[in-house]
């Protein structure tokens, strides 16, 4: 009941609509790292609706930097684990594909695994925050200096419940990046256990 109940929910909400579909059997071992992620990553965003906060942890390029890379290193770890060093030999010299374009494809596929991933983890929700943040921010500015200039007030009977869904709006966007970043988080951990 009560408390106990709602993180029961999120546990397995975790379990059954991240780890289950995504990692599928043995997934079940990086449970604690994926809710823990999800779980910082979600409160640090709804801090954006909380008052004298006002401003979710993950707008700020740090945070979610640091939490890109503890998945990067993770994921090569768990990629080590799995398949020993020749998983740098597999992205680095792919196997079927044609060898004059094996340095191509290996340095593509080199950039996209060890830089290009990392840095879209991080920035997609850095920007998503930030977005969200701004638009709340200048919707607020907006109904505050509408409510001050008593000419303007009667518009205020539409600016405010227009900020109040775009609250709602932005409760679900925190969410929903914690819920995609722990995801993304969990399809590489997933690719990094297959041999292919």
């Amino acid at each position: 009941t009560g408390v106990r109940n709602f993180t029961e929910a999120i546990v397995d909400f975790v379990d059954t609509g991240i780890i289950k579909p995504t990692i599928g059997h043995g997934g079940e071992v990086y449970l604690p790292f994926l809710l823990s992620l999800f779980m910082f990553i979600a409160i640090g965003n709804l801090h954006e609706v909380v008052p004298f906060f006002q401003m979710p942890a993950n707008a700020r390029m740090g945070g979610p930097v640091v939490l890109a890379l503890i998945v990067w290193v993770t994921w090569i770890g768990v990629a080590i684990k799995h398949q020993g060093l020749s998983f740098f030999t597999h992205v680095i010299w792919p196997p079927n594909v044609p060898g004059a374009l094996k340095p191509f494809v290996g340095l593509l596929e080199f950039l996209s695994t060890f830089l290009i991933r990392p840095f879209s983890h991080a920035v997609r929700l850095f920007a998503n925050m930030l977005a969200g943040h701004i638009l709340l921010v200048t919707i607020s500015v907006m109904c505050i200096a509408l409510w001050q200039a008593s000419a303007l007030a009667v518009v205020e009977a539409v600016t405010f419940p227009f900020l109040v869904v775009m609250t709602g709006f932005e409760i679900f966007v925190a969410l929903l990046q914690a819920y995609v970043f722990t995801i993304l988080t969990a399809v590489y951990i997933a690719g990094s256990r297959s041999h292919h």
